[in-house]
């Protein structure tokens, strides 16, 4: 009651960089600390604690001598005090410890490992400093990555098109997938760490199996670059309510699964059911009625609302309320020349024309 709610705990106004992205420690939230980290346009990154009341907090790179670049995320590492990743539009992803100086010098590296299309550096010092390590990863901007739910796997989404996917702790890279056609923007992962769901300039998101290393579905229904996705978290699975996945009788529906959102530069925000029927298709007899063309649409395109898979899985639609019309979903699928459609509405930096299949370097799977 003694709060008021008129007015902001904190306000800070910056002059000469903007604000970029945040996150607060969930694992030392209380009401003795509210650690907040503020990334910024011109590289650096903020450290503050809300709670104290300190008004100057600690600045990280604010010479500029790490990274020149904008940071594009900033997140701490899950269950941790200390340590937080920072990563930037040059494609870098930086390891600090909160309670490391920045010194005054350009930080020299030394290579700890490789890999394709990464490279993890150390920072040469002989005492302790921050950067502790330096990732390379891609190339262009690193957009945006996330920690899977157990803490063990760390998801990238790069310009260059490709999801990489690393154990966090060895440095080694588990799987990988290229997106249809231009960068990945954002990233996420299922609540039980089974499946990764991407978002980009292709104008689709893609479901990718993490224990599979592959594409099992792409979803059609945005009209332009799809700028964030997440799950649900709260949407039970058939191992959690005991079914199958498919209803209680065998012509019943298949049961939700999984159930996302995405939303796009277009200003739509779309809903999605991922069902056991899309993860795990089973075989259907062969049809004896040939079904007739619905009038007004190509024949080839007469019998889905999708557009041809360009790299294995099924498709998805997005789930429609009952007040809207399917067919308003339907048209936004049936595009034969997608890469005109963006070109009208952006211009593309780098465009990746991989197949959409995923991509697995040698011995690299989940276990490795």
């Amino acid at each position: 009651q003694s709060l008021d709610l008129q007015r902001p705990i904190d306000k800070r106004v910056y002059k000469g960089t903007q604000p970029t992205c945040h996150d607060f420690n969930q694992f030392t939230a209380g009401t003795e600390t509210l650690a907040l980290l503020v990334g910024f346009s011109a590289g650096q990154v903020q450290y503050l604690d809300l709670a104290k009341k300190d008004s100057a907090g600690r600045l990280f790179n604010e010479e500029r001598l790490i990274d020149k670049s904008k940071v594009t995320l900033v997140k701490w590492l899950p269950d941790t005090e200390r340590l937080f990743l920072a990563s930037h539009a040059s494609g870098h992803l930086y390891l600090y410890d909160s309670e490391q100086p920045c010194v005054a010098t350009s930080p020299q590296y030394t290579l700890l490992t490789q890999g394709e299309g990464f490279r993890v550096f150390s920072c040469k010092s002989k005492t302790p400093r921050n950067p502790l390590l330096k990732w390379a990863v891609g190339s262009g901007p690193l957009n945006e990555f996330a920690f899977s739910p157990d803490g063990r796997s760390l998801a990238c989404v790069s310009q260059d098109g490709v999801l990489r996917v690393f154990h966090f702790s060895s440095m080694l890279l588990q799987g990988m997938m290229r997106s249809y056609f231009g960068g990945l923007l954002c990233v996420c992962w299922s609540p039980d760490g089974r499946y990764v769901v991407t978002g980009g300039e292709d104008d689709l998101v893609t479901v990718w199996s993490f224990a599979e290393g592959r594409v099992v579905a792409r979803g059609h229904g945005h009209k332009s670059w799809v700028n964030a996705v997440a799950f649900d978290p709260f949407t039970p699975t058939p191992c959690e309510d005991g079914g199958d996945g498919h209803g209680d009788n065998p012509g019943d529906p298949p049961s939700v699964t999984y159930r996302f959102g995405s939303a796009g530069q277009d200003t739509q925000f779309c809903l999605w059911d991922l069902t056991e029927d899309v993860l795990d298709p089973r075989p259907t007899p062969p049809r004896r009625v040939t079904a007739e063309p619905v009038p007004g649409l190509p024949r080839s395109l007469s019998r889905s609302n999708s557009l041809p898979q360009p790299g294995g899985g099924p498709q998805m639609s997005p789930r429609v309320p009952p007040a809207l019309s399917s067919g308003r979903f339907a048209t936004l699928t049936l595009r034969e020349t997608p890469e005109k459609e963006h070109k009208r509405y952006h211009s593309l930096g780098n465009i990746s024309r991989g197949g959409g299949g995923s991509e697995k370097p040698p011995g690299g799977g989940p276990g490795g």
